[in-house]
């Protein structure tokens, strides 16, 4: 029941996306996600840094300083919250990751879908990635994102790879890779696309098996 009323919820709320949309051109509807970012980062806080700046701290983030870098080639704002055991992905490497995370969409600034819910505590969403000569490309094969979206991922979620490790615990000091994201309607889910929406997400990076 609570998947239904939660599937309505998504539907609904790209309906009236999409009703809002109708009557507005394409540069309208991408000002208006501009606005809805520039807010979010406001409301939020966070300073923004530069490619440039990121690398030349060693490709962090300063969480104490609610620092995010911002993409400018994507128009993604990541912040690494932690970045993970293990190591990265090898190149030419295929990976199963395991996913938990929350969407928000910052335009009615709500909870649009999660898997950090007791429903799904024994079934994180599971991708399937691969890293080809630098490039990565991935698919869901199962979980709530595969529920609403499709097996597509989000171009959004294959940026933090280049930075974070992807390993599974072992010793009570490891830990799971976590990221932040502000995603785009270009590099978002199929609903987030055609509505020409951003989301802002919470995300954890698990390796599978």
């Amino acid at each position: 029941m609570r998947y239904f009323h939660t599937c309505l919820l998504v539907l609904s709320g790209w309906l009236l996306l999409t009703a809002c949309n109708h009557h507005e051109t394409y540069a309208d509807q991408k000002k208006k996600e501009r606005s809805a970012i520039n807010q979010f980062l406001a409301d939020s806080k966070i300073s923004v840094i530069s490619e440039s700046t990121f690398k030349q701290n060693g490709c962090v983030t300063d969480v104490s300083k609610n620092e995010y870098v911002l993409f400018e080639n994507t128009g993604v704002y990541m912040q690494i919250v932690r970045m993970g055991c293990g190591e990265k992905l090898k190149d030419g490497e295929t990976a199963n990751v395991l996913c938990r995370y929350n969407e928000y969409n910052l335009f009615t600034d709500s909870l649009q879908t999660t898997n950090n819910v007791l429903h799904y505590s024994s079934r994180p969403d599971k991708m399937s990635v691969t890293k080809t000569s630098g490039t990565f490309t991935a698919s869901f094969s199962y979980g709530v994102m595969v529920d609403y979206y499709g097996t597509s991922v989000p171009s959004g979620w294959l940026v933090p790879f280049a930075y974070i490790n992807v390993g599974r615990p072992v010793n009570e000091t490891d830990e799971v890779a976590q990221v932040k994201l502000i995603v785009p309607h270009s590099e978002g889910q199929r609903l987030a696309t055609q509505g020409v929406y951003p989301c802002y997400y919470e995300i954890t990076f698990e390796r599978g098996v």
